[in-house]
């Protein structure tokens, strides 16, 4: 429906911050809401996941681009309307970035395993299991839902690097 200004780190903390209420409103509201979510998503090809937070929106609605691990190009966006992470395991470290801190990246450590319920863009209920990258991806966004960012879970300063260095440039 719309593309929507990404929330940023530097001008807009306690936004980010801000946790999310349970989803409000009607199926219309919410359907828009995903697909807003999807178009804001698809406006950053870099990106393989937002959070409603993200865009202002204070609710527990997130989109995730599943496949995207091992370098292999991720799936479409896909809604996940109030997800509540049941069980976790396997936690590893990996790579971790975010649209709202752009050009910055670390490593952090995530479940690498996950049991997912909640609803899916239909309304219909689910219960997922997600492995590897995708739990990683799904972790993260949860993550904003609940007011916590990618940097809160940074073991150290040298786990920092930049776009540049991502691309192999060396500034």
């Amino acid at each position: 429906m719309a593309v929507r200004p990404v929330v940023l780190y530097e001008t807009n903390e306690a936004e980010l911050r801000q946790k999310s209420e349970p989803v409000l409103g009607g199926a219309r509201q919410v359907k828009s809401l995903v697909s807003d979510l999807k178009d804001t998503l698809r406006h950053h090809p870099n990106g393989i996941g937002l959070a409603a937070p993200q865009i202002g929106v204070h609710q527990r609605v997130v989109v995730v681009c599943f496949g995207a691990g091992d370098a292999k190009k991720p799936g479409p966006p896909i809604g996940i309307i109030s997800p509540v992470i049941i069980e976790v395991g396997r936690e590893l470290p990996d790579f971790d970035g975010c649209l709202s801190l752009p050009g910055l990246y670390a490593e952090t450590v995530r479940p690498h395993f996950m049991r997912l319920q909640g609803l899916d863009e239909r309304g219909t209920a689910f219960e997922w299991t997600l492995e590897g990258f995708d739990a990683v991806v799904v972790h993260h966004e949860v993550d904003h839902l609940n007011g916590v960012l990618f940097i809160d879970r940074v073991s150290s300063l040298g786990s920092y690097y930049t776009e540049d260095e991502v691309r192999g440039v060396y500034v």
